[in-house]
């Protein structure tokens, strides 16, 4: 018995030392990681690719006529080290799964933009990638989906961008599912609602920004992402009020479907934690059982598709309705409309802080009904992405906007410029940084 005890106790103290060489090892690593200019986690993963032999070897280096222990990716939640065979991997590749889970799971660095273009949209999209990139701070990667005629038209105009380092862009053509591709391409606008699918396209993306082409920013983009970080446990995306006033709102007084609180919810601008976006079980009026995402579009475009008038934006209102505490609401100053002066000022965090993003919708930009609107929006569609043309570009937009002081939102014009002139100066009259 006292021998089997030895042999035990031995075998305890040999695991110990085992484990202490290897942290040894570790700790030695990090160090000579940082004094050689990479990330100590970069260190890290090259001494484990390594199998724990230093990191005199490079990343991955398993010396002539061998092959690495550890093979690309062997391993997931799925496929646990103890699971593999013992000629795969082995105890380095324990911890090198380790690393290669936290650095996977890491957020992301960059922000996520997305916008959906059909028709005669691409300048209204072009100008509005513009006010993102004008002020936004962080790395930016846009998401476009076009129809195919306009990806050409894309890719030349955005190439001139291309000294932009904290921008980048994918292009994608409009896909619908299966056979009820043509009932969603034809819901409301053309291509509208392929933004309810971004979820599911878009699986590598953790959260996303959607807005629409009649958007423009007027602050960095960095300031409304920043808004994800407020949402709770539950929350899983965030929109505007439809109406700010219930007495002008379209969803209290002609809705046929159910909607969101007091007045609805606008999706021009409309940002999404997706990985909970796609986890959740909806509550629904179809059926007791939760829907996914992916489940529950269709049976409620078959269901209301006669009682809709808004498309896919009356489609969140029903979701967002059986399920109000999945939705954090942001002011109205994150997505101003023409509703929200053209029969008198009523969003009062406008009329104190300035206009965030402004949305023409039902084409202001290209008409004289609301011409505050069409001259912000012209004002950034001549400006160039240089810093002097950004710096000049606020006095003669103020000169534009008090000619249209006959109009309701006219004469409250110093919102649409309260912040633009705020974002300017932070952005281009504090020293130069690079873009």
């Amino acid at each position: 018995m006292r021998r089997y005890l030895r042999v035990v106790g031995l075998c305890l103290a040999c695991g110990f030392c085992s484990l202490l060489y290897a942290f040894s090892q570790l700790a030695v690593s990090l160090e000579e990681g940082a004094a050689g200019g990479r990330r100590p986690q970069a260190a890290v993963v090259s001494w484990l690719a390594d199998g724990g032999r230093g990191t005199g070897r490079g990343a991955g280096s398993a010396g002539p006529g061998r092959t690495g222990r550890c093979k690309e990716f062997s391993l997931s939640y799925w496929n646990p080290y103890w699971m593999l065979p013992s000629d795969v991997c082995g105890m380095n590749c324990f911890w090198e799964a380790a690393f290669r889970y936290d650095m996977k799971t890491r957020p992301d660095e960059k922000m996520h933009l997305a916008v959906v273009a059909c028709g005669e949209r691409l300048e209204e999209t072009v100008t509005m990638l513009k006010s993102a990139l004008i002020f936004s701070i962080k790395p930016l990667h846009v998401h476009i989906f076009a129809e195919d005629q306009l990806h050409d038209s894309f890719k030349d105009r955005l190439a001139s961008w291309s000294f932009l380092r904290r921008f980048d862009y994918s292009l994608y053509p409009i896909t619908f599912p299966g056979d009820s591709a043509a009932d969603w391409k034809k819901l409301f606008k053309p291509c509208a609602s392929q933004r309810l699918f971004l979820p599911l396209i878009l699986k590598e993306v953790d959260s996303l920004l959607y807005v629409d082409t009649d958007i423009l920013f007027l602050r960095p983009v960095d300031d409304i992402w920043s808004l994800l970080k407020k949402f709770n446990s539950t929350q899983i995306a965030a929109m505007a009020p439809e109406h700010e006033e219930p007495r002008i709102g379209w969803y209290n007084r002609f809705a046929r479907h159910p909607y969101y609180g007091r007045t609805g919810v606008n999706s021009g601008v409309m940002l999404m934690n997706m990985t909970r976006m796609r986890r959740k079980y909806f509550k629904n009026d179809m059926t007791t059982a939760r829907l996914q995402w992916g489940d529950i579009l269709m049976p409620l475009l078959k269901k209301y598709k006669l009682n809709i008038t808004w498309g896919d934006q009356d489609l969140l209102n029903i979701v967002f309705s059986h399920n109000p505490e999945s939705l954090f609401v942001f002011p109205c100053q994150w997505n101003y409309r023409p509703d929200h002066c053209i029969y008198g000022s009523n969003c009062r965090e406008a009329e104190e802080e300035g206009v965030f993003i402004l949305h023409g919708n039902r084409g202001v930009y290209h008409d004289d009904k609301q011409p505050a609107f069409r001259a912000v929006y012209e004002a950034l569609r001549n400006c160039s992405l240089e810093d002097d043309s950004v710096r000049s570009l606020l006095k003669p937009l103020e000169l534009e906007l008090q000619k249209t002081v006959h109009t309701y939102c006219g004469k409250t014009y110093k919102i649409f410029i309260k912040q633009l002139t705020k974002s300017i100066r932070n952005r281009y009259d504090t020293p130069p940084k690079e873009r």
